[in-house]
Order: C-alpha cells, then structure tokens, then sequence
C-alpha cells in the first residue's frame, strides 16, 4: 500500500482529478470537500502528506495549516498548498506557517503526484537509522520528530524541525543559506534568504536557553557549536 494522502477542496471534479491521479501513481487516497472534514479525517489517522486548498468555504486553508502546526502529532505532517494565482499573499501566510510546498492552479496532475513525491522523499529518512541529536540541554530525535530543551518538548514547525537538524547535523561546519534553502525547502519553491533569517529568528526563540547554540556567521550563513 503506497502513502496515504489527504487531499482537502471544495471543487468536486478538481478532487475527483486528483484523486484519480494519485490513486493511479500508487498512493492511498482520502479526500476532504471542507475544512472541519479535513479536521475530522486527520483526527482518524494522520496522513503522510496532505494536499490542501486555500480557498475552503468554512475554514480558511491558512487557518487549517495553522492548526496543524499547533497539534504536536501532526507538526511534521507535509503540507502541498493548492493556490490560485491571485493569492500571493495567502501563499506567503501559508509558507511562513509551515506549509512545504505549493502548487498553482490551473496545474497538471502529473506535476502535483510529482510533488508529492518530492515532499515525501525529503520527509524520508537516509539509508542509515537516524540517530538522535544532543548538545547541552537541547535534544532532537529526528525519527520520532520531536525536540526537547531541559526536558520540556518543543512545539516546532516542520521547516523550524529541518532547519535545526540540518545544523545540528553538521556541529561546527558552516551552512550557508543557499545550502539550507536547497536541503529544506528543495528546488520547487522560490524563496529568499530572508526566508531562512526569519525562520531561524523563531526558531532560537522557541529553543531558549539553547538558541545561543545556532551562531549567526555574518555575510555567510549559519552553523551549530561543536
């Protein structure tokens, strides 16, 4: 049985179309027409990765992103934005909470079974079992997609997640943003380094007393203390 997906939108043939195709390239397909459904479904059983448009005639897609961001057993859940071309600033709200992708409308299906691939592939582990991370009071099981600091878990979004595993990866090696930009956000989406300054701002924020441990390398990037 291949992943299982949730695809969230209120345009009947639009779901059907898509359903259709991701059933076709191999995965398990639940479908959502409104945001409480949506809600109600991954209350059931988290999907692996969830399709969602941003346009849902209850619940905002942006405030149903939000929402799972905030629900510790779905913080690392994968979330593809439908958009039209109209909504750049949904689509903005939507990358900053989290999302990890977005496709536009009109699209091929074809492209939006590729993404989904793409996502599930840098959500997957390496060959090798992922270890866990301790440095100091900061621990982070990257398997099990949790992160704790003294002992008191972290609510991280998933990019805040990749970010501090891609540094803490690398103790003492400098990362910059372009090389951060490539292995968390990948080659589908266009995004500036700012990007990266804001997210990592969050992100030592949340960490507290171990956001000391990300050093800013001023004019190059990042890198996490030895």
């Amino acid at each position: 049985m291949g992943a299982r997906v949730l695809v969230v939108d209120d345009e009947p043939d639009l779901l059907e179309l898509v359903r259709v195709n991701l059933a076709h390239s191999g995965y398990t397909v639940e479908t959502a027409a409104t945001g409480s459904d949506a809600l109600a479904a991954l209350r059931r059983a988290a999907p692996d990765v969830m399709v969602l448009d941003l346009m849902l005639p209850d619940i905002s897609g942006t405030e149903l992103c939000a929402r799972v961001r905030a629900d510790q057993r779905l913080t690392g859940l994968p979330i593809i934005m439908l958009t039209a071309k109209s909504e750049e600033i949904d689509r903005v709200v939507g990358l900053e909470l989290g999302a990890d992708d977005y496709v536009t409308k009109p699209f091929s299906p074809r492209e939006l079974a590729l993404r989904v691939r793409a996502v599930l592939r840098r959500r997957a582990p390496s060959g090798e079992e992922a270890r866990v991370f301790e440095h100091g009071a900061l621990r982070v099981d990257p398997d099990s997609h949790r992160a704790s600091v003294e002992g008191r878990e972290l609510t991280l979004t998933a990019k805040e997640f990749q970010l501090l595993v891609a540094l803490m990866g690398r103790p003492g090696r400098v990362m910059t943003r372009e090389r951060l930009l490539d292995e968390v956000w990948g080659s589908d989406i266009t995004v500036t380094s700012r990007t990266i300054d804001t997210h990592l701002k969050r992100l030592r924020e949340k960490l507290g007393v171990a956001g000391d441990l990300i050093e800013t390398v001023r004019g190059v990037g990042y890198r996490f203390a030895e």
